[in-house]
């Protein structure tokens, strides 16, 4: 999202009450985007406190503020995973959702898909990048920012995750056309 380039100068400055306008901007997606990774509205919420309290103290330290949507949600992905790594589990991404973007991408017969097992075998690097590309919309370039890697390692991060449930699809496809 675009801010007001003079808005996030002035949270820069210590203006509390524009870093609340900017807040409220972003609110929804930092909602849905939390709720993606953490998977209950409880954690959700204590994800954004962590983020927007985080923001407020570190919103000095921002050295483009045209990028300030993509530094929060840095932010917020870092808080994602603190939680994640307390609680012991897995990323909870919405599997339909995942699935109608990737099919965009690929034609594969429905009934053989197990994206969500596929994906949980990816490892964490892999399974982020998949997740942020085709969930989040977010592009090479962001997904770099945000996971802190170069641009490139993404992108053979991007297709050795495709390659591999690529495999995994369909190893599961010719399974269950054995068993019919």
């Amino acid at each position: 999202m675009k801010h007001d380039i003079e808005l996030v100068e002035k949270a820069i400055k210590g203006d509390a009450t524009a870093f609340e306008q900017l807040l409220i901007k972003e609110e929804q997606m930092l909602y849905y985007k939390a709720l993606s990774y953490v998977g209950r509205k409880e954690d959700v919420l204590d994800v954004i406190q962590e983020t927007a309290c985080k923001a407020f103290l570190a919103i000095k330290d921002l050295r483009n503020p045209e990028y300030f949507s993509t530094w929060l949600f840095r932010i917020l992905i870092r808080e994602c995973y603190q939680l994640l790594k307390k609680r012991d589990r897995m990323i909870p991404y919405d599997e339909m959702e995942l699935l109608r973007k990737m099919e965009h991408k690929q034609e594969l017969p429905s009934d053989s898909l197990h994206l969500g097992e596929a994906l949980s075998k990816l490892n964490e690097s892999y399974q982020t990048s998949i997740i942020l590309f085709y969930y989040h919309d977010l592009s090479i370039r962001d997904i770099a920012e945000v996971m802190g890697k170069p641009v490139g390692t993404i992108k053979t991060y991007l297709r050795r995750a495709k390659k591999h449930l690529k495999n995994e699809l369909e190893r599961s496809y010719k399974f269950n056309e054995r068993t019919i």
